[in-house]
């Protein structure tokens, strides 16, 4: 396989499902040497969602791609040193970091639970901010890198009065508020370096195992439901783009394809 990413080392972290499986995919496609993580390694692991690191790796080698599942809880500082270890020993230098890991409670703020609290932070704000800074020095020392955080429309203001927003939305939204000025600020500090950092969401519901068990999909119409491919292929477009100009964005998968031009067969 030969593309734009071909022979670049990516770390995509909660890629045993959704959204971090179907990066995971597109990229070995254009021939990266993929690390995916997460807690799932095998499937029946998770008690609730189905997927796996192994089945993803199997998806990637079975097309002819090469990739590594190197298993992590990203709630944990060590596993996320492990992590970064492992892969820059098995696979070589980190080009591309893809911050794609999340887990949420859907709690209202008056009854949500202090570990719970705890736990998304780590996974959803401080995974991302300390695995940045572990690939930081080795990007910035070869003048290349990308690094992608995935974050939602959740992050966006609820509208009202009068508000009709989700209860219980909103420390999801809290945590991808935050990534998201993370990214901006990232991206303007490393700008100089050719270190490019951007945030992409969804531009509609995505319908994940998670998305599914959670039942955030009930009664969404069909329009409004988005296939992971486009997510991959916008990610695909932010982690190859120039580096002086597709960088510091907080951006939607359609309309980010739209405006360069890219479109999708196939997907629904």
């Amino acid at each position: 396989m030969a593309g734009e990413l071909s022979g670049k080392v990516v770390i995509v972290t909660g890629a045993s499902r959704g959204i971090g499986e179907a990066i995971a995919r597109r990229f070995a496609a254009d021939g990266a040497r993929v690390a995916v993580s997460a807690r799932t390694v095998e499937e029946g692991d998770h008690r609730l969602l189905s997927g796996s690191l192994n089945g993803t790796v199997r998806a990637i080698a079975e097309a002819g791609g090469r990739a590594i599942a190197v298993p992590a809880d990203l709630a944990r500082q060590e596993d996320r040193a492990r992590l970064v270890e492992t892969v820059e020993r098995e696979l070589g230098p980190l080009d591309v970091l893809v911050n794609n890991a999340a887990v949420t409670y859907f709690e209202p703020v008056a009854d949500f639970e202090e570990r719970h609290f705890q736990l998304m932070f780590e996974v959803l704000v401080r995974a991302p901010f300390e695995l940045a800074q572990r690939v930081l020095p080795g990007m910035r020392a070869r003048r290349r890198g990308w690094i992608l955080n995935i974050s939602s429309g959740a992050a966006r203001h609820p509208q009202g009065p009068p508000f009709t927003a989700r209860s219980g939305s909103t420390v999801y939204g809290m945590c991808k508020a935050a990534l998201e000025r993370f990214s901006t600020g990232l991206a303007a500090e490393v700008y100089k370096d050719a270190v490019v950092v951007n945030a992409l969401s969804p531009s509609g519901l995505v319908p994940t195992p998670g998305v599914i068990h959670h039942g955030l999909n009930r009664g969404v119409p069909p329009e409004r439901l988005e296939a992971p491919e486009y997510m991959a292929e916008a990610a695909h477009a932010l982690c190859t783009g120039d580096p002086t100009k597709l960088t510091g964005r907080i951006t939607y998968a359609r309309p980010l394809l739209d405006e360069l031009g890219i479109t999708i067969t196939g997907a629904h």
